[in-house]
């Protein structure tokens, strides 16, 4: 802080200014500040207007990173003649011509500021032949002078000297490879959402980019970003209601320390929205590592009429009439596609969706069991407990004593713990099942390393299964499957908490009034600036009621309830699984490997464990080939 004797001691009088109109020039040069930030702003809007005239190839062709020259080609319908110099004006524009229009904008453009606001700070012409027409026509926007050129049907509106007129912010712009590539990257988010259209990007006189008319969206995904993203996502697909979502996401292994691969459409266009991005973090926080970024190319579909587009000039900001019903459609579209186990990818097409390999047979509701582990369902044996196949031995055998997970019975209203019963010692186990390791992707079991890791050989080579981490996923994904919505378990304390709450908290805790006990926490007014913590959940007794309840409050009052109840339940049982999943150094018998093998094809999200970390890898005939130098 500074100290008080630096403020002035008096300030000057204020000055009378006339209120008087601004110059047309000033209007535009001001709008262009709001939309034009760099050479990239001015690419995304004519790129725009040429997908809007139906182009079909477009080409870029830069200098100067796009501060010489910026000139986009279009074979679209064309601009006819007498509606050029209209095109220079502000707030001219085909796109809309009512209100009812503006509630419903499909098309990229719509504002009419663009290119009025590009030639107030620039030198910009435009060179366009109408369909039909005998000849094409170019436009200076200096000087307003019109005469005819020869050119294809089509546009072309060349921009120089970008900022020429604004010296001062020309100054903040980057190095020339520095605005090329963020040139580039306008280009690539526009061919991302359609793939029909081709691109191609010049820069002083080299191609630097290019993307043909691709077949198909996995192509032109291949193409712009690269064959791994392929192959390192899976399908995306959720119809119902309003609200469409396809696309690909990347699987967790494929995340990356930054966001730089985030692409998300909106009825095509390309978004940047809190909610969609709180919805896809949602969806990937179950299987995500830290803080690493999923990949993702989501494409949404919608009515118009639901969706604002018209809230910032940049048009890259989104606002939805119903903002829960979207974030519900995104999160659940995504985590169903994630939920299938993927150890059969290498198996089946890359773009095909992920299926389930089989789907684990449901209890009824009164069953209980000894390890909330899915029973191992073989398909040459009956069903048995997968738990039962682990004998239970003695210190004195040399071997740790398991103690499992917890007994968890569904129609009771709380958990009870202890440890699952095995088999006897001198019981002998069921015979091993003929493997058939074509059949069962994760293949067959061989040997068990360092007593962490399972080895196993499918037809693709050799898989390296880490038991802790993949056994406690199968318990995690049980133990959320039976708690199903239940609430957490409080426990009251005996002088209730109370804090001096800010206006926000109040108000959210008597909205949330309902909502509150389901995450074992009792919040009630106890005058009113006051609230008293009654109640507390159970595995936090010993906590700070009131900063826990101040985080609970302030995330509830941030994000929708459901998803912070959904994600407060989530944590415990995480926490649970972990320490009840069998421990490193266990000695495992095959049979034991082979029904841990079998489970992990059979549960959701089977490739991480509760952490984000991957539970299982595969090494390639060819990969191990290399390591031996086999074959050269």
């Amino acid at each position: 802080m500074f100290p008080v004797s630096a403020l002035p001691s008096s300030l000057p009088p204020a000055e009378r200014r006339p209120i008087r109109e601004l110059p047309d020039e000033l209007i535009s040069q001001i709008a262009a500040g709001e939309m034009v930030e760099r050479p990239a702003s001015v690419v995304r809007e004519l790129l725009d207007n040429a997908l809007d005239a139906g182009a079909r190839q477009i080409t870029v062709r830069l200098a100067s990173g796009g501060v010489r020259l910026i000139s986009v080609e279009d074979d679209g319908l064309g601009i006819p003649r007498e509606e050029l110099t209209v095109a220079l004006r502000r707030h001219a524009t085909s796109k809309i011509a009512s209100l009812s229009d503006l509630e419903t904008v499909g098309t990229m453009g719509f504002r009419g500021e663009a290119l009025a606001a590009i030639n107030a700070i620039a030198e910009l012409s435009i060179l366009s032949r109408f369909t039909g027409a005998d000849s094409a026509f170019v436009l200076d926007g200096g000087t307003g002078e019109l005469r005819p050129v020869a050119r294809a049907v089509g546009t072309t509106v060349e921009v120089r000297e970008l900022f020429f007129a604004t010296p001062a912010r020309r100054k903040f712009l980057k190095t020339d490879a520095t605005e090329l590539a963020h040139c580039i990257e306008a280009v690539r988010r526009h061919a991302l959402a359609r793939p029909e259209v081709g691109f191609s990007v010049w820069h002083d006189g080299k191609l630097v980019e290019q993307w043909r008319a691709a077949a198909t969206p996995e192509q032109r995904l291949a193409d712009a970003l690269s064959d791994d993203f392929v192959s390192q996502s899976v399908a995306v697909l959720r119809e119902g209601g309003p609200v469409r979502v396809v696309g690909r996401a990347g699987i967790p292994d494929a995340a990356r320390s930054r966001n730089d691969q985030q692409f998300f459409y909106v009825n095509g266009r390309f978004v940047r929205d809190k909610v969609l991005s709180h919805a896809v973090r949602s969806a990937y926080e179950d299987v995500l590592h830290g803080q690493r970024q999923p990949v993702y190319v989501l494409y949404l579909e919608i009515d118009p009429a639901r969706v604002d587009v018209n809230v910032h000039p940049t048009k890259i900001e989104v606002r939805f009439r119903d903002g829960r019903e979207v974030h519900q459609a995104v999160r659940h579209a995504i985590e169903d596609a994630l939920a299938a186990p993927r150890a059969g990818d290498a198996l089946a097409s890359a773009d095909a969706p992920p299926q389930p390999f089989f789907k684990p047979t449901p209890l009824p509701p009164s069953a209980s069991w000894s390890q909330p582990a899915i029973p191992f369902q073989a398909r040459e044996r009956g069903a048995g407990d997968f738990e039962a196949m682990w004998p239970r031995r003695s210190e004195e055998q040399g071997h740790a004593l398991v103690t499992g997970a917890p007994q968890w019975q569904t129609e009771a209203p709380a958990m009870s713990f202890r440890a699952p019963v095995g088999l006897p010692d001198d019981e002998a186990s069921p015979p091993a099942p003929v493997m058939n390791q074509d059949a069962w992707p994760l293949g067959r079991a061989l040997a068990q390393l360092q007593g962490i890791y399972i080895l196993a050989e499918n037809s693709q080579g050799l898989v390296i299964v880490d038991m802790h981490a993949a056994h406690e996923r199968i318990v995690y994904e049980r133990l959320k499957t039976q708690l199903d919505g239940a609430a957490i378990t409080s426990q009251p304390l005996l002088i209730p908490a109370t804090f001096a709450a800010t206006p926000q908290e109040v108000a959210t805790a008597e909205a949330c009034a309902e909502v509150l006990p389901t995450l074992g926490l009792e919040i009630t007014p106890f005058s009113a600036r006051t609230l008293a913590v009654r109640a507390v959940p159970g595995t936090l007794a010993d906590g700070d009621p009131v900063e826990l309840a101040r985080s609970v409050l302030a995330e509830l009052g941030q994000h929708d309830a459901s998803t912070v109840v959904q994600r407060a339940q989530n944590e415990l049982l995480s926490t649970m699984a972990c320490h009840g999943a069998v421990r490193a150094n266990r000695k495992l018998t095959i049979d034991e490997m082979n029904a841990l093998l079998r489970q992990m094809e059979a549960t959701e999200r089977s490739d991480q464990c509760n952490h984000g970390r991957p539970t299982w890898r595969q090494l390639s005939i060819r990969e191990l080939d290399s390591l031996f130098m086999r074959g050269r």
